[in-house]
């Protein structure tokens, strides 16, 4: 009977280290699978990662309050409407004072792609954003090709996005 209990434990043990193991590789690095997530848009669309299967995507991860955020926006913008990109900016609003200031923000810089609130921070945890902004690269498989920390600049968007498949 010791031994049977011994071994429960054992195995209990090794699937318990296993599924955590499992868990902290979930997507966030260059060659990991994007996990999936949903969030709502400005105007109360429902969008998910999965949405754009089959596609290149821009993830950019940024806050109103963010300076390199605000300096990266007009490129963002302007790739965006360039290269018909599909661009999905996350804004970090449990960080924001309120959500008027994300839809202001966004009016005042003339943005016309999808903003997602991530009003809870769950995807911005998710992905273990810090610092921002923080901006994904994947490719038409689901696969994160390129991670940055900081602005990008309109031909570093270009370029990278280029390189996905």
């Amino acid at each position: 009977m010791k031994k049977i209990l011994f071994i429960t434990i054992l195995t209990c043990i090794f699937l318990w280290s296993t599924g955590t193991i499992l868990a902290d590789s979930n997507g966030t690095e260059i060659g990991d699978q994007a996990p999936d997530f949903e969030l709502m848009t400005m105007t109360g669309e429902k969008v998910t990662l999965s949405d754009y299967k089959g596609k290149r995507i821009m993830l950019n991860f940024w806050a109103t309050w963010c300076p390199p955020c605000r300096e990266e926006m007009p490129d963002m913008q302007k790739f965006y409407k360039d290269k018909d990109a599909v661009v999905l900016a996350i804004n970090l609003t449990d960080m924001e004072r309120n959500k008027d200031q994300v839809t202001q923000f966004a009016d005042e810089l003339g943005l016309t792609f999808p903003i997602l609130m991530d009003e809870e921070g769950e995807v911005s945890t998710l992905y273990r954003i810090s610092p921002i902004p923080t901006t994904y690269m994947i490719d038409s498989k689901g696969v994160i090709r390129y991670k940055a920390y900081g602005a990008l600049d309109y031909e570093r968007m270009i370029a990278e996005y280029e390189k996905l498949q």
